[in-house]
């Protein structure tokens, strides 16, 4: 982790933010001024402007190796949330996902950046049944080509540390929304405040290695245990059972279908997309 300059007692001078036009990067593009006195952000899609000095608004596509490797240029740590999080054809993900976090992890060797955080994804362990808790080793069982594309994110974060010293936390965030949407998501439910929260201990603790966490908030009825990422000091804080009423007046699916039985939901069923 970079020191803080003299001028500044922020941990980081300049942050880099990938997937910063989507719904969670949105979120962290504010939360991670806290920490840096430049967050330069990235994505493929319009994005707002920057709001002064402290920001750096840089379009790249992440299959581009060339661009994202300038895009790390002075940069001390990387949040990667670049990519896309929902099923779809594998030819879109390989793009995407896999080229592009490999070009991540290859510009942060290039460049001597030693902290990434890694959007990875619940989807890569989503075909256990949903009355099993796992932890981070629980044997992964992908449920679709988004979910495989982030065990390889998962599995290059772990070559790139023994190799390099490129240090990773793993975010295997479940469902982060203003208010959970379905009876699915009162366990996988992860609140706006809580993410930053991990986000901020994922960039600040010490000595990560190569650490896998389950982005939870404290549900009531958790399918996941972060006892080996208990040296971040993730202390989640809100809980999804406050919506518990309303969401079991929803129609539901029925008892049987894999969306049901599953963790990884809808997303044991998409496609194929031939």
């Amino acid at each position: 982790m970079t020191a803080p300059s003299s001028t500044s007692t922020k941990p980081f001078n300049r942050l880099l933010l990938t997937g910063a036009a989507g719904g969670l990067g949105q979120i962290l593009r504010d939360a991670l001024q806290a920490h840096a006195n430049v967050v330069r952000v990235s994505d493929i899609s319009e994005m707002a402007p920057a709001a002064g000095d402290h920001e750096e608004v840089v379009s790249c596509n992440l299959a581009d190796k060339a661009g994202v490797h300038a895009l790390a240029d002075q940069v001390d740590a990387i949040v990667h949330l670049g990519g896309i999080s929902t099923e779809r054809r594998f030819e879109d993900i390989l793009d995407a996902n896999i080229r592009g976090t490999f070009h991540i992890y290859e510009a942060a060797r290039l460049h001597g950046i030693k902290r990434v955080v890694f959007a990875s994804s619940n989807h890569v362990t989503g075909f256990y049944p949903q009355d099993v808790q796992l932890d981070a080793h629980s044997p992964r069982r992908p449920d679709c080509y988004y979910g495989l594309s982030k065990a390889y994110g998962e599995d290059l974060a772990t070559f790139y540390f023994h190799r390099y010293g490129i240090q990773t936390v793993s975010l295997r965030i479940g469902s982060s929304f203003p208010q959970p949407r379905n009876l699915r998501m009162l366990s996988t439910w992860l609140s706006y405040a809580d993410l930053a929260h991990l986000v901020e201990r994922a960039l600040l603790a010490d000595d990560v290695g190569h650490t896998v966490v389950y982005g939870v908030s404290a549900n009531r009825d958790l399918w996941w245990n972060n006892r080996y990422a208990a040296h971040l000091g993730f202390a989640p804080q809100d809980s999804s059972e406050q919506f518990r009423a309303r969401l079991e007046q929803l129609p539901q699916a029925a008892a049987d279908e894999r969306s049901a039985l599953l963790q990884g939901g809808a997303f044991t069923s998409a496609g194929p997309f031939d």
